[in-house]
């Protein structure tokens, strides 16, 4: 055996010449491996800038030096790419999406913090994103909770002063308008922690801002989802 069988780690043979370099391409594969983070599982094309040691999940479909090597971890290391293939229970922190990712055997699952044999399991997800105020009473957000999701609530900071005639603003969704928070502030920094007793949404279910006491003008809130969704289990 020339490689361990998990990481694929190279191993020192007897009498072998050079030892420093088997034992630093180890040590280069451990430094990429533990504590896994993925700067992207979306990008198919090997990016001209990259930094030594940097890992990718490399996506269906993937061209160039990862054409073949769909769902292998590739690093860059010494000026060119070496391949993991990952096991299930791997972890992986993707820096793109902001999400702790567990891989099944399969593939990987944003999120995911279990998977049982049969592919059932269970995600913990936040989903960020900017949302641009438009002028008028409300605006309803692109950011929506997933159908079949479980709501805990909505967290989010005002990062483009929120201007107009309005005195607050309240956030919620269709049900209920101010289910997350209302008397809002506007001011550059203001900031959102909405918790709610955990529920269920049946249908994708969009944010809606709503201004008090007048309308909106223009700014922008970054808002967070956090739900968490259930996987059901493989097709026999």
């Amino acid at each position: 055996m020339t490689d361990t069988s998990n990481l694929t780690l190279p191993l020192l043979a007897a009498a072998q010449a050079q030892k420093h370099v088997t034992v630093n391409e180890a040590l280069q594969r451990l430094d990429g491996v533990v504590q896994l983070t993925l700067r992207s599982r979306s990008e198919a094309t090997p990016p001209g800038a990259v930094l030594e040691g940097e890992c990718f999940g490399v996506p269906g479909g993937a061209v160039n030096a990862w054409a073949g090597r769909d769902g292998e971890v590739a690093q860059y290391v010494n000026g060119g790419w070496v391949f993991f293939t990952p096991k299930a229970g791997w972890r992986a922190f993707v820096t793109d999406r902001g999400t702790t990712d567990l891989h099944d055997g399969s593939g990987w699952r944003a999120g995911g913090v279990s998977a049982a044999p049969g592919g059932a399991g269970m995600q913990v997800m936040t989903v960020e994103q900017d949302v641009a105020i438009t002028a008028g009473g409300s605006v309803t957000a692109a950011l929506s909770f997933p159908a079949r999701s479980i709501v805990f609530g909505v967290t989010g900071r005002v990062t483009d002063a929120i201007t107009g005639t309005l005195a607050d603003w309240r956030l919620g969704d269709t049900s209920s308008d101010d289910r997350f928070g209302s008397g809002l502030g506007t001011a550059q920094n203001s900031w959102i922690s909405g918790p709610v007793n955990p529920f269920v949404v049946w249908a994708p279910t969009p944010l809606l801002l709503t201004a008090n006491g007048g309308d909106f003008a223009g700014g922008t809130v970054r808002l967070a989802l956090h739900y968490a969704a259930f996987t059901i289990p493989d097709a026999v």
